[in-house]
């Protein structure tokens, strides 16, 4: 991919996003579960998602990866990734980290 696909406004308004929309699992906060979910998915031709999975799951809650592939389907269509100037499909990979935060 000469132009890889980029989510709307760049990466700073991917974290945006995902600092708004991303929901910590209740139970994971509980037992204190801390990790990194690593996805992939498809960015199409028309800059929606699919083929989202769960790579590596965080250790001991299948309510995160849940949460990650939640969040992942419900983002805006990103601008699709580019070969030779030609609209193609192609995979992305992203880890979400899921880290409770000291107040």
């Amino acid at each position: 991919v000469d132009k890889p696909a980029e989510f709307p406004g760049g990466y700073a308004e991917m974290m945006k996003y995902f600092g708004k929309n991303m929901r910590y699992p209740e139970i994971a906060l509980q037992a204190g579960i801390e990790g990194k979910a690593n996805m992939q998915f498809v960015v199409e031709k028309n800059g929606s998602i699919s083929n989202v999975n769960v790579q590596t799951g965080v250790r001991n809650c299948p309510e995160c990866d849940k949460e990650a592939t939640r969040v992942i389907k419900a983002m805006p269509q990103w601008k699709p990734g580019k070969i030779n100037g030609r609209v193609v499909r192609s995979y992305y990979s992203m880890p979400i980290a899921f880290k409770i935060k000291n107040s």
